[in-house]
């Protein structure tokens, strides 16, 4: 009784054992799957996708549409195609999501680090893929081709900047030389002068302004007299613009043009009236150009001056008065 009850506790722990062995052969197995992408509690399907080349990308990478990760890379193995080598993708398509056919399988970096990742970009087509379908191969630049391709301009214009440099800096120092150094000292020194000047003339128009403080204070006064006085005289001011522009508005109405054009006429006549003048036509061009006018007006005035003398020696030759009977005129003296 004691050896069957030993015997019994015996077989007891080898199940025991047997069924642990077997659970972790189990565990293992579904772990192994699960890190290589088999789930084998849910339904895959699985899709195909042929690229030139990988670029880095490995088993288990996951599988996602717009970030999200809806299965992951299960098997990569390389096969001839065309007399060329590709790389065939499998993978498995763990979620419930509908994929259109002609959509890219685009291979892209998940991280700064290079890791790989295969994104799905949807196309516009209507009916979708089933399990076994092949996707088309996309692939995004690497970090290097981005950085290169972006870094590339920017070199060129660094190359360029540089160079432009170096070529001023060799004009800089073709033009720097001595003289120049010395006509540079000479400017700056010249312009030291210059500011301490400014300086103290700064100082003496602050002097002149506090010493004549009252002598401001008193001009603005009278202006501020002046503009109280305008302010005052405003009615008569706007009187005397009023007239000025009535007597702009009478001159603007006034014929000018008319009466311009008559001066010019009368000062052309008279310009023909000085001319005949001074070419001795007519009775006053005569009396200006002929001497013997002249002559005759001096022999009268010289006549008749003696004429005045002689009236004033001998007035009674010219002037007979008689009270007691006429005289003779012609009876000379005695």
């Amino acid at each position: 009784m004691y050896l069957w009850s030993s015997n019994s506790i015996f077989v007891k722990k080898e199940i025991k054992v047997g069924i642990i062995v077997i659970v972790a052969i189990g565990v293992f197995i579904y772990g192994f799957n699960f890190l290589k992408g088999h789930n084998i509690f849910n339904p895959q399907r699985k899709l195909y996708a042929v690229y030139p080349k990988i670029e880095g990308l490995l088993e288990a990478n996951p599988l996602m549409v717009n970030g999200y990760k809806v299965g992951q890379v299960n098997k990569i193995e390389l096969v001839k195609r065309d007399t060329a080598y590709k790389v065939l993708v499998t993978f498995f398509l763990t979620s419930d999501v509908q994929i259109p056919k002609g959509s890219f399988a685009k291979v892209i970096s998940s991280d700064l680090l290079g890791s790989k990742a295969v994104e799905i970009v949807f196309s516009k087509n209507d009916q979708f893929v089933a399990d076994g379908d092949t996707l088309l191969p996309d692939m995004e630049e690497d970090l290097k081709k981005q950085v290169n391709r972006q870094i590339a301009p920017l070199q060129k214009k660094a190359e360029g900047l540089i160079s432009s440099i170096d070529s001023v800096m060799q004009v800089v120092q073709q033009v720097m030389n001595a003289n120049v150094r010395q006509n540079l000292i000479t400017s700056f020194e010249s312009i030291k002068n210059t500011i301490m000047t400014l300086e103290r003339t700064t100082y003496k128009v602050d002097t002149l302004m506090s010493s004549e403080q009252r002598a401001i204070a008193a001009i603005i006064q009278k202006t501020n007299s002046i503009v109280t006085n305008i302010e005052k005289n405003n009615d008569k001011l706007s009187n005397v613009i009023n007239n000025f522009s009535n007597i702009s508005d009478s001159l603007a109405k006034a014929n000018i043009k008319k009466t311009i054009e008559e001066t010019n006429i009368a000062l052309a006549d008279a310009n023909k009236i000085l001319a005949q003048v001074n070419s001795g036509q007519g009775t006053i061009g005569k009396l200006i150009k002929n001497d013997s006018l002249y002559n005759n007006l001096n022999k009268s005035s010289e006549d008749l001056d003696k004429l005045l003398k002689d009236l004033r020696i001998n007035p009674e030759r010219y002037m007979h008065i008689s009270v007691f009977g006429k005289k003779d005129r012609n009876k000379p003296k005695d």
